[in-house]
């Protein structure tokens, strides 16, 4: 299908490599620091704030921004967006 999956958090990359190796991620995660990502995409109001919102972004091969999702709940939410993905782009 060509996706890429990115996670991003304010948290160092020392304490997030951890918990990835922990729970069997299998995807980059970067740190987001300075908020840059956050606020470009709406998971933070400020570049002071302590936490992001916990969003799913889909951007395109050439950076737009198609989907978005706000994300309260873990359960179904990674079925669905492989459902939208696969829809989006192809199997």
């Amino acid at each position: 299908m060509g996706v890429n999956i990115v996670g991003v958090s304010f948290s160092p990359i020392s304490t997030t490599s951890a918990w990835a190796a922990d729970e069997g991620f299998q995807f980059e995660l970067w740190t987001d620091d300075d908020r840059t990502l956050a606020l470009t995409y709406g998971a933070a109001s400020s570049s002071s704030a302590r936490f992001a919102d916990r969003i799913t972004v889909i951007l395109d091969a050439e950076g737009n921004h198609v989907l978005e999702y706000d994300v309260s709940s873990i359960g179904t939410h990674p079925a669905q967006v492989l459902e939208d993905c696969e829809a989006l782009f192809g199997e």
